[in-house]
């Protein structure tokens, strides 16, 4: 039988500045993804703002519509009770139409 050969691995040591490129490059990754963390979290805080917004304007949205039905019930009402005419609203007269 023949004596197995161990063969030691030669170690290569990185210079000083390839140990430096490798940190920069490691750092600069680093504060992309943070930077890239902090954009989603924007992206997402802004999202939520504007559902908010967009609740908001739906629900006025339909309390101007609501107040819109309320104006043509009065003045179908109105309109019943002293006929057509026009009302002053500072004064409180209403003038019935010829």
């Amino acid at each position: 039988m023949a004596k197995a050969k161990t063969q030691k691995k030669q170690e290569i040591k990185f210079t000083q500045e390839e140990l430096n490129s490798l940190n920069g490059l490691k750092v600069n990754f680093e504060r992309l993804q943070n930077q890239l963390g902090s954009i989603e979290i924007n992206r997402i805080q802004t999202e939520s703002q504007l559902q908010t917004i967009e609740d908001e304007k739906l629900r006025l949205e339909a309390e101007y519509s609501n107040l819109k039905d309320q104006e043509g019930q009065l003045v179908n009402t109105l309109n019943e009770k002293y006929g057509r005419g026009q009302l002053d609203p500072t004064t409180g007269v209403f003038t019935p139409q010829k």
